[in-house]
């Protein structure tokens, strides 16, 4: 272990072993908060990068053309980091995390600098992927390496500061990217990467110590690139389907054969590899189980009808992107203390149980509460639903992460953290598409029975478009949409109740604190087939 590892012993965690126990190697919380400002920085980057670019697409088709590959400045982005986001994780538990997380961090710095420099659409698109390349390494190395510094026991409260990074990103990034696509050119979302991540690489490069690790086995090279094409096939789907393609359409049809092919050959395969990239072992886990599951239907339900939401604000309720952005605040502000409140507990307790139950709870009475949307709710209504909702998130999104890593050997952190993250970007890609159908159904049942000239596809409605209709027809749009929005909302409430209902099933297994047989599983006897 590094210089940086030390022996202060009066600094150690509560309970905890110096680093290097038995293979464990926690950080005392001194050394912890010296290295936890790079991780999140490279984290803030990654999620920002996802949320600026929408707001300044307008102003890169005026520049580039190319109207038609629109979509594909953010799928290329989406699709590249889904995909390599198990790999990151499997070869940092094999080969040691830092070196990946550096190399990660250097890829998205390079796309960020091409992305900038792009001359064509295609340009930017295939730049977009290199990014993409780099931020599925982000933000599974920030947090796979919180799991390996630090005890379970007292990996709460450090999650909370994730929660609150993720928070501010949802919320800063329509803000940010508008902000600097006016001031200076759409250019700058990708330039201003550059120091900010700069800064990142030389942090992280000074401050964080890891043991180096070499385990010597074979790479799960067929493994990897079947979870890839399921990924790929499952996003095309969600972006095409209802918009490109009908979904009875030849291509969304053997896109999802492609999907559930690959899924059963993938199982196959990793039932035989022997360094599977998703080890299927860890699925007879309960609570590894359980919180894939929560996750994928927190992806589904959350960031699926999330979408829907900007648009109810700059239609019906007059907003500006800008603005549309801030009344989001509640959302933040709400789920960074139920994070802190939740993480602390745990870190006092050891129990977590209750806060997923909590969580889910609360975010079901959250999204009821958005299924009351109107042309009449006003600005303050939508912000204490925001707020509820919010509540609801902070309890819920750090335990299932924590609930995941604890349930696996040290050596399998990394492909905990990185399988949350896959099943949760099937789960968001997936809402996005389902929700997007129910919200052109609605839309376009809702205008014919008015009797109004006005037809979308998917989710595809320009607010600066429905602001230059006539003022009759414009007040039909409004209604059509509070009324489309709000049946997004009735389907997501069955969905956040089912995340209820699986929180009820977690076993409430003892966290490893670092003790020096931490390196091990706490004993689950409970098992799934």
């Amino acid at each position: 272990m590094s210089e940086a590892t030390g022996n202060d012993k009066t600094d150690l965690p509560e309970g905890g072993a110096p680093p290097g126990a038995a293979g464990a190697q926690w950080l005392t919380h001194k050394q912890i908060m010296i290295v936890l400002p790079g991780l999140l920085m490279a984290m803030l980057l990654a999620m920002l990068d996802q949320l600026v670019v929408g707001t300044a697409l307008p102003r890169i088709v005026g520049d580039l053309g190319g109207v038609s590959h629109l979509s594909w400045v953010v799928t290329a982005y989406v699709l590249a980091s889904t995909i390599t986001t198990p790999f990151y994780g499997k070869l940092g538990d094999m080969y040691g995390r830092k070196k990946f997380f550096i190399a990660a961090i250097i890829i998205f710095l390079a796309g960020s600098a091409l992305s900038g420099l792009s001359q064509s659409m295609v340009q930017l698109i295939t730049f977009r992927a290199i990014q993409g390349l780099g931020a599925g390494g982000l933000m599974v190395g920030a947090m796979a390496t919180i799991g390996e510094i630090v005890p379970p026991r007292q990996r709460g409260k450090y999650m909370s500061y994730f929660m609150v990074v993720m928070m501010l990103a949802t919320v800063a990034g329509p803000l940010v990217g508008g902000w600097i696509t006016t001031a200076f050119s759409w250019r700058w979302i990708f330039y201003i990467n550059l120091p900010l991540g700069g800064a990142a690489l030389v942090y992280v490069m000074a401050t964080l110590h890891m043991p180096p690790r070499r385990v010597e086995h074979r790479i799960d090279y067929l493994g990897g690139i079947l979870l890839g094409v399921i990924a790929t096939s499952i996003i095309l789907v969600a972006t095409w389907g209802g918009t490109e393609y009908s979904w009875a359409s030849a291509p969304v049809l053997v896109l999802i054969a492609l999907a559930v092919g690959s899924l059963v050959a993938f199982i196959a395969v990793e039932r035989r590899a022997a360094e599977p990239m998703l080890p299927l072992h860890l699925f007879q886990n309960r609570n590894f189980s359980l919180t894939m599951v929560l996750t994928f239907f927190v992806g589904l339900s959350l960031f699926g009808a999330m979408t829907f939401l900007p648009l109810y604000q700059q239609t019906v309720q007059g907003a500006s992107p800008t603005v549309s952005g801030l009344l989001l605040t509640p959302l933040m502000v709400g789920s960074a203390i139920t994070s802190i409140v939740a993480g602390q507990a745990v870190t006092r307790t050891g129990r977590y149980k209750m806060f997923p139950i909590i969580g889910g709870a609360v975010m079901t009475i959250g999204m009821f509460m958005l299924s009351r949307l109107g042309v009449s709710t006003t600005r303050l209504e939508t912000s204490l639903d925001y707020l509820v909702l919010g509540l609801g998130m902070g309890f819920l999104m750090q335990m299932v992460s924590l609930i995941a890593q604890n349930s696996v050997e040290l050596r399998d952190v990394g492909v905990a953290s990185s399988a949350r993250m896959f099943f949760q970007q099937m789960g968001g890609s997936l809402g996005v598409a389902a929700f997007g159908a129910v919200f052109a159904s609605r839309l376009n049942s809702a205008m014919t029975s008015a009797g109004g000239q006005f037809h979308v596809s998917g989710a595809a409605v320009d607010p600066a478009t429905v602001t230059s209709l006539p003022a009759a027809l414009r007040h039909q749009v409004y209604i059509a949409i509070s009324h489309a929005v709000q049946g997004v909302f009735v389907w997501v409430v069955p969905a956040s109740v089912l995340i209820f209902v699986l929180a009820l099933f977690i076993k409430e297994v003892p966290l490893r604190s670092g003790a020096p047989d931490s390196e091990q599983p706490a004993a689950e006897p409970e098992l799934v087939g």
